[in-house]
């Protein structure tokens, strides 16, 4: 049974954190293979369910040293139709690799029950198509009828709430929000941006938001960014009631672009202490932040020192 999905606990304004960049953490640091970026496939093999886990009992286990709230999130980012023939997959498994990978993460909620903070239930969605250079534009009604689909499946679930990562377009997000809000489940919209600060569209973060909050009556939960350097998008940010509706950020390690990451070999992990700092000069800007990760290139260091220094 879900716990929090009437009441998310970090409306309260407590601090939480979520994990990094799992699929790059374990690609790059532990040699771990991931077909198609795809962190579900490890479920069914017991070495991959025993990385998935440490991987995630090191952000449990900060969460509870820190003394904060935490978001776990489901490895659910690629498990849905788009990528079902990449994947060599039936909608049967897709649907599996929704239950089994929320059934992981609740398992892992009930192994630290004794953390000092909540433990929220993160079901993630992912965009339809590539998220960091989509190749069509997807109409809010479109989306709708397609997410609807990974959303029921989560609906059924522990899951406590959706978070749609890595998401380029608003119409997408429009039509995930209602998806999501029909089925009862809270969701958050995660957008990312390119060096500029705007969506991969060219749409500036500010529009986006707004528009999405127009056409769902402001139906998301909160929104955050992510998959995308500090670099990239703080300057757009500020006191602005647009920016008001964002609660969180997961910032990537790199300050490459989409496009130089799409091509690097090696992973470029950045440098935790500066980027650490970064996040205490935007939650200086946005006091009303909460909710602290990382992405792409990033790891348990560097989310060890981003809640070092944002919670001075």
């Amino acid at each position: 049974m879900a716990r929090y999905r009437n009441a998310l606990p970090q409306h309260a304004g407590d601090m939480f954190l979520t994990d990094a960049g799992v699929e790059t953490d374990l690609i790059f640091n532990h040699g771990i293979d991931i077909p198609e970026f795809a962190a579900h496939t490890l479920l069914p093999d017991n070495a991959g369910r025993e990385a998935l886990g440490n991987y995630f009992r090191g952000f449990l286990s900060l969460a509870n040293e820190i003394g904060c709230g935490y978001i776990l999130d489901s490895v659910t980012w690629k498990a849905h139709s788009h990528w079902a023939q990449d994947l060599g997959a039936t909608a049967d498994d897709l649907k599996e690799a929704n239950r089994a990978s929320l059934s992981f993460a609740s398992a892992l909620r009930d192994e630290y029950s004794s953390n000092r903070g909540p433990i929220v239930l993160n079901a993630v969605i992912g965009p339809r198509g590539d998220a960091y250079a989509p190749e069509e534009l997807v109409a809010a009604k479109e989306s709708e009828e397609y997410h609807s689909q990974q959303l029921r499946w989560i609906a059924d679930t522990e899951a406590d709430m959706v978070t749609a990562l890595t998401f380029t377009q608003a119409d997408e997000a429009i039509g995930v929000v209602k998806a999501a809000t029909a089925l009862g489940l809270p969701v958050v919209v995660s957008f990312t941006v390119e060096t500029d600060g705007n969506l991969p569209t060219g749409q500036s973060l500010a529009s986006a938001i707004e528009e999405v909050d127009k056409a769902t009556q402001s139906g998301a939960a909160y929104f955050m960014v992510n998959c995308a350097h500090p670099d990239h998008f703080a300057h757009v940010l500020g006191d602005e009631s647009w920016a008001r509706r964002i609660r969180g950020i997961r910032c990537n390690a790199s300050r490459l672009s989409h496009a130089e990451l799409d091509e690097c070999e090696t992973l470029d992990e950045g440098d935790p202490v500066e980027l650490g700092q970064q996040y205490v000069e935007i939650k200086t800007k946005m006091p009303w932040l909460n909710v602290f990760g990382g992405c792409c290139g990033s790891d348990l260091r560097h989310v060890t020192e981003i809640a070092r220094v944002v919670t001075n």
